[in-house]
């Protein structure tokens, strides 16, 4: 029995040897983490590899290049690179304001991504030590002495009762001064928020960043992009800093798909392999999103132990479309797609329609698909769906998904929440 995680996960990638592709992405990390003063902002849509990329990011930062040696980027990495101590937060829908971020960021113990880790004290002591990719990606310290009181950060940072802002100011500036310039002799430290489209209210976020950014201080946000320009509504010199900073991470292209399952391959060892006709067919049908190449992948493997063999051929993949066009492969997906339809063989056909719709592209974001609901009016007609009018409230409707949301401002246009489900909806009629 093979385990499928040694080269396929539908987790955040955080070992530089399974991360594969972004080229042009990785060689824009070098110049925004080489610049002393810029915001990186990483937007897309869901499933394209946001928080791989974001980990990415971090590595980078903290001297670790594999990522770009891998891509064939080593001759574009400056010989005096900018390294920093990092610290990685994923933000959570809890999460409801800006102040309620920072008190967060100022209370968490991740002994491998925490801001406190850093924050200096007596009795704390911190060490670089040497790395294992996978065990503890993006770890760049880490603290082996917390002193006999535990977490105390009042020697160099001052607390101010009931200001959380300003506490944060003043743990950033101790960790600039003590650990970043003086301990660590590094160029700056670097904050990456990640998840940042699922906080409820930015307003103060931007300005809170742009006072806060410096040739010692950076911050990286990581979210969809209608949250990026929130930041740059709330605080307009936002734009400035993210002029050098910004990358969009795209749907991935077809051969960058397929060095998934490629790379994944190497990291079998030969205990199995994948026939070039199904590696491709995988790739396509995954339409980019490497989340769903990693999940197709994996149920590759799972079907090849319960057949017991050691090659993914066409009849194998055959085997797992089955299995995905009946709702076996995938649970999570499947109950979000159950959840969707209900009891409607209409409703069915209707969400596969709108799936399969082509894209419309604005002049103003290449990469946002909205849907024409007079486009799927007519094919429902030709399908004899009825009273479509009916069917589409359960598919907008915040208790069951929502499966689809109204563009703003465009009537009668529609777009997925996640466009992984879109692809899956298309999946379910293998």
């Amino acid at each position: 029995m093979i385990d499928p995680e040694i080269g396929f996960t539908s987790d955040v990638i955080k070992d530089s040897n399974r991360f594969v592709g972004r080229t042009e992405l990785l060689r824009n990390c070098i110049k925004s983490l080489n610049t002393p003063l810029s915001l990186i902002g990483i937007y897309g849509k869901r499933g394209v590899g946001k928080s791989s990329l974001a980990r990415q990011v971090q590595q980078i930062a903290i001297g670790n290049t594999r990522s770009l040696i891998n891509a064939g980027l080593e001759y574009e990495i400056p010989q005096s690179q900018r390294k920093y101590l990092t610290v990685y937060y994923q933000c959570d829908s809890m999460i409801e304001n800006t102040e309620e971020l920072i008190r967060r960021l100022l209370n968490d113990q991740n002994e491998e991504d925490g801001l406190l880790r850093l924050v200096p004290n007596e009795g704390k002591e911190i060490v670089e030590f040497e790395r294992a990719d996978e065990l503890s990606g993006g770890v760049d310290l880490k603290v082996v002495n917390w002193g006999a009181k535990g977490v105390e950060s009042s020697k160099y940072a001052k607390v101010v009762e009931n200001d959380v802002v300003q506490t944060f100011r003043n743990f950033v500036n101790a960790i600039v001064t003590h650990q970043v310039k003086k301990k660590m002799k590094r160029e700056g430290l670097l904050i990456i928020l990640d998840e940042f489209d699922v906080i409820k209210n930015k307003s103060g976020i931007g300005s809170l960043i742009k006072s806060l950014s410096s040739d010692t201080v950076k911050f990286a946000v990581c979210g969809i992009g209608d949250d990026l320009f929130e930041l740059i509504t709330d605080h307009g010199s936002v734009e400035r800093l993210l002029e050098e900073g910004s990358l969009h991470v795209e749907p991935m292209p077809t051969f960058e798909s397929q060095e998934i399952i490629y790379r994944a391959e190497k990291l079998f060892r030969g205990e199995i392999e994948f026939n070039e006709s199904v590696v491709s067919e995988i790739a396509n049908i995954s339409q980019g999103y490497p989340y769903l190449v990693q999940l197709i992948g994996k149920e590759c493997v799972h079907k090849a132990n319960e057949l017991r063999l050691k090659l993914v051929d066409d009849h194998v993949f055959g085997q797992v479309k089955i299995d995905i066009s009946s709702g076996k492969a995938f649970p999570t997906l499947e109950r979000q797609y159950l959840r969707a339809i209900g009891q409607s063989e209409d409703r069915k056909k209707l969400l596969y329609i709108l799936a399969s719709q082509d894209e419309d592209r604005t002049m103003f974001d290449t990469e946002v698909g909205k849907l024409v609901l007079k486009k799927a009016r007519r094919d429902a007609d030709d399908l004899e769906i009825k009273n479509i009018d009916q069917l589409l409230p359960r598919l907008i409707d915040q208790t069951f998904g929502p499966a689809l949301r109204k563009v703003p401002d465009m009537k009668g246009y529609y777009e997925f929440v996640n466009p992984v489900f879109r692809v899956y909806c298309q999946l379910r009629h293998l």
